[in-house]
């Protein structure tokens, strides 16, 4: 059975559970591990992620879209193209919890974006049965963007669905184009007044990447994703050059 959660609150335990926060965490673990990141670090708030900074660590996250004091990253998946270390640390506002939460439920636990949708299509058709599309949400509220890659992900597969299920497939069905949904979320309000537009167009490129990121295991509350082993991340430069032909998409 295809089962949407609307929300990462509505975690429910399954066989595999499928991670979508569009703008921009499972976007930004994407194409980090394609890019050359070894693994990483789902930590579970700002805090936490400063108490795991080592070397060879990179510190990533985001709060109300901006960069946290003393990171050296954002929470923008084109500032993981060039890796800084083997491991990146990411704490975001709401894909960190619905990972660490489907973590907790779920058998298996794969991140998904428009950057790798082919792949994860791919992962899902050969997948067991009992399929969960756990979107993100913002602070507890659906969200347009991770609605409408549900929905892209359940169509194109084969077997029973819910009526959630159905249901994202009917939004995502009324855009002709995966920009013009993300451009019409709320998500994309936040980032317009940020200055990271940019992130709306980068987001919206479909499949650029083979690599599907995995929950490989968590440590306390942290969890830690590396690349599905029989899925082989796209070097940096294929992605960079991709990336900028599509820029329009």
């Amino acid at each position: 059975m295809i089962d949407v959660a609307f929300t990462g609150a509505q975690v429910r335990p399954a066989e595999m559970a499928v991670v979508i926060d569009v703008l921009r965490a499972t976007s930004t673990i994407t194409l980090a591990l394609a890019s050359g990141y070894e693994r990483v670090l789902v930590a579970g708030g700002i805090d936490q992620a400063r108490e795991l900074a080592a070397d060879g660590r990179v510190l990533a996250g985001e709060v109300e879209c901006q960069r946290p004091d003393g990171f050296d990253l954002g929470n923008s998946p084109e500032e993981t193209l060039s890796p800084r270390g083997p491991e990146l640390i990411l704490a975001t506002t709401n894909g960190a919890p619905a990972i660490i939460g489907a973590a907790a439920s779920c058998e298996v636990v794969l991140a998904a974006s428009l950057l790798n949708l082919d792949a994860i299509i791919a992962v899902l058709a050969d997948g067991p049965p009992d399929i969960l599309l756990l979107c993100a949400g913002t602070n507890g509220a659906l969200t347009l963007e991770d609605a409408y890659l549900a929905g892209r992900i359940s169509a194109a597969l084969e077997g029973d669905r819910t009526d959630a299920a159905r249901i994202a497939e009917a939004l995502a069905a009324s855009f002709d184009k995966p920009l013009d949904a993300l451009d019409a979320s709320a998500g994309s309000v936040g980032l317009y007044a940020a200055g990271l537009a940019s992130d709306i167009d980068f987001c919206a490129q479909e499949s650029i990447t083979d690599m599907v990121p995995q929950l490989a295991r968590t440590i306390g509350d942290v969890a830690i994703l590396e690349a599905r082993s029989q899925t082989a991340g796209v070097p940096a430069q294929h992605v960079a050059s991709t990336a900028s032909e599509h820029g329009d998409s």
